[in-house]
């Protein structure tokens, strides 16, 4: 059975695609999946080379047959998201694909067309097959685009059979991260001892909480603020949480990404010694579920 294992955090800027493309380089037989669809970055350190392209469709668009159209007025009453113009045409970016403006429509005027939102790559990369995507800009599905490089990867990893499959989730709480999460084996919270990434990691854990995951925290920068670090290491142990890791600040991640490596491939020092502990310990979750 294919684990996975899903890398998140409650902000973005915390490290979480720094120690995702880490974890990807010390894996044995894993899959990496970039579900960070809002801000996929992953492939600039994993330089991937694409091997197929699957366009993705988001919610479907309205448009108005001129033709047809009396100019009643019926369908711009109707649309709570004033996507109808005064000249009776659809303002595409307003448009949420309800499907209201064609259900009240008296001439039967309106349709509903499908709408490419982005696309879903598959593409090896030197540490093993990666499936990544591309959201439009001004699309607002990406817990749909999430649930596509998920099934991409599934069936991918079937195919060069892949033991594991490596997630890198999006920041926040929204429905792209319950879609990056829902049904792994782990979550692994990257968080930083700043008010504002405390305030998101105690929120995130909950969401974890709910679906009843298994969840692990490292704090990255956990030297820029003793006592806000021991404020996260109190906060999770109070709700069951284990830390299974602390790493300094560092300017390895920025260097090692502007050279398009991971940074155990760009440096032999502290930094990433205790990265490599991390993802053992990590393994060790992992095979004990």
């Amino acid at each position: 059975m294919v684990k996975q294992i899903t890398v998140i955090s409650g902000k973005g800027g915390t490290g979480k695609t720094t120690l995702t493309a880490a974890f990807a380089s010390l894996a044995d037989n894993a899959l990496i999946a970039d579900c960070d669809v809002d801000a996929a970055n992953l492939h600039l350190i994993l330089d991937p080379v694409m091997t197929s392209k699957l366009d993705f469709y988001g919610m479907k668009v309205a448009a108005i047959d001129q033709s047809k159209c009396s100019a009643c007025g019926s369908c711009k009453k109707g649309c709570r998201f004033g996507a109808i113009t005064e000249r009776f045409v659809i303002d595409t970016h307003a448009c949420e694909g309800c499907g209201v403006c064609a259900f009240v429509c008296p001439k039967e005027a309106i349709v509903m067309n499908e709408h490419k939102a982005g696309e879903v790559y598959r593409s090896m990369t030197r540490f093993g097959p990666f499936v990544h995507a591309r959201l439009g800009i001004g699309e607002e599905t990406g817990g749909k685009l999430v649930s596509m490089v998920r099934k991409n990867a599934a069936e991918m990893a079937t195919v060069h059979g892949n033991d594991l499959i490596i997630i890198d989730g999006p920041p926040g709480i929204g429905c792209s991260v319950i879609a990056s999460i829902s049904g792994t084996d782990l979550v692994f919270i990257v968080t930083e001892p700043s008010v504002s990434a405390i305030h998101d990691l105690e929120r995130v854990i909950k969401v974890a909480a709910h679906f009843r995951i298994k969840t692990i925290v490292c704090i990255n920068r956990c030297d820029i603020n003793a006592e806000k670090t021991t404020h996260i290491e109190d906060y999770c142990r109070e709700n069951g949480v284990k830390v299974i890791g602390k790493l300094p600040l560092s300017e390895n991640p920025t260097k090692a990404m502007l050279e398009g490596r991971t940074v155990i491939e760009y440096k032999d020092d502290i930094f990433t010694g205790t990265v490599q502990d991390i993802w053992y310990r990590v393994h060790r979750e992992l095979v004990s579920q």
